[in-house]
């Protein structure tokens, strides 16, 4: 058994996509490296085959037809002979020193018989033109450099989550929680990291700036004018996110607090996103989304209905949509996202 599996889901990534496979061979056999080429139209399959053929046993090519970012995910799991699972997008890269490690770290804890359903580590926001680069780090809320659990997990703040990013998981774990994206869908990644949270039993924080998380395409998706256009599929992910659990039934009150956090913020995305739609059918959207909520879970809806950012959302008029936008737009300076 290979001891990590990283899946690259690729569509259309000939230009970029050798930089991340280069950053990830240094993890040489102990690595396999699913190389998802999602129905491409240019030269991503080439060049996936092309890899595949000088690095056998680490590199594969797996060839699909397009089922979007999460059917991509779906199909490295299905195939993953890691102990464990990572999904890096094309466009991103990894540290080297950091990324070996995480392998060594890993390596250990497989050999004590203590491994653990979940890794996590920093990622920089690699923004381009940014002279900053902004780093999530997780040392004044996660213990550091050992193993632990939702009970010692006391100050994961709001604005600090567990993205794709910065997880790492064990793939039987994956399975196990009956984990499948929907397809042709954006923004799936924040399912992949709140489905799995009441799965996760033991975690290692280890601090070192692994991923670089490149921001600054026109065509990415979390580019703004994109969000708006592709509103829906935020929104069908938010109600999946709804949906999945009932947060009071969850075991563990930082595992519940935590959640109740992520889908908080979650709220707040599809909500912002709509407001800055600025269209009667958005409105009807956002009415829709927390009507839902209340549906689903009127004790939830209360609590997130009257809470700070529930109350900022769904001020009335356009003096009320001015607030909540303008503080979207200083939280985006603030952190440095989009």
């Amino acid at each position: 058994m290979k001891l990590l599996t990283i899946a690259i889901p690729c569509y259309n990534s000939e230009s970029y996509m050798e930089k991340c496979i280069e950053s990830l061979l240094p993890g040489g056999s102990r690595v396999e490296i699913l190389l998802v080429n999602d129905g491409s139209k240019d030269r991503t399959a080439e060049i996936a085959d092309s890899y595949a053929a000088r690095y056998p046993g680490i590199v594969r090519a797996i060839h699909q037809e397009n089922k979007g970012h999460g059917g991509a995910v779906n199909t490295g799991i299905a195939n993953a002979d890691g102990f464990y699972f990572k999904v890096v997008d094309s466009d991103d890269w990894v540290d080297r020193d950091a990324y070996l490690t995480i392998l060594d770290t890993l390596e250990n804890l497989a050999r004590e018989g203590q491994g653990v359903d979940m890794m996590i580590s920093n990622f920089v926001y690699d923004k381009v033109g940014a002279s900053h680069k902004k780093v999530m780090n997780y040392r004044h809320m996660l213990p550091t450099g050992q193993i632990f659990h939702w009970e010692d997990a006391r100050h994961l703040w709001k604005g600090h989550y567990i993205l794709m990013h910065s997880v790492i998981y064990r793939t039987r774990m994956l399975r196990n929680c009956g984990l499948k994206l929907p397809e042709h869908t954006f923004y799936v990644d924040n399912q992949f990291v709140y489905q799995p949270i009441p799965w996760v039993k033991n975690m290692y924080y280890l601090d070192v700036d692994f991923y670089h998380y490149f921001i600054g395409r026109d065509d990415q998706s979390v580019n703004e004018k994109n969000m708006i256009a592709r509103i829906d599929q935020q929104l069908a992910v938010n109600y999946l996110m709804i949906r999945d659990y009932d947060l009071y039934r969850v075991p563990g009150r930082n595992r519940r607090h935590y959640m109740y956090n992520y889908l908080e913020i979650m709220m707040t995305i599809s909500s912002i996103f709509l407001i800055r739609t600025d269209s009667p059918e958005a409105d009807e959207k956002k009415k829709a989304l927390w009507a839902y909520l209340k549906k689903q879970n009127p004790r939830l809806y209360r609590r997130m209905r009257m809470g700070v950012l529930g109350i900022s959302l769904n001020l009335p008029g356009k003096i009320g949509k001015k607030i909540a936008s303008a503080g979207y737009q200083i939280s985006q300076m603030i952190y440095g996202f989009n």
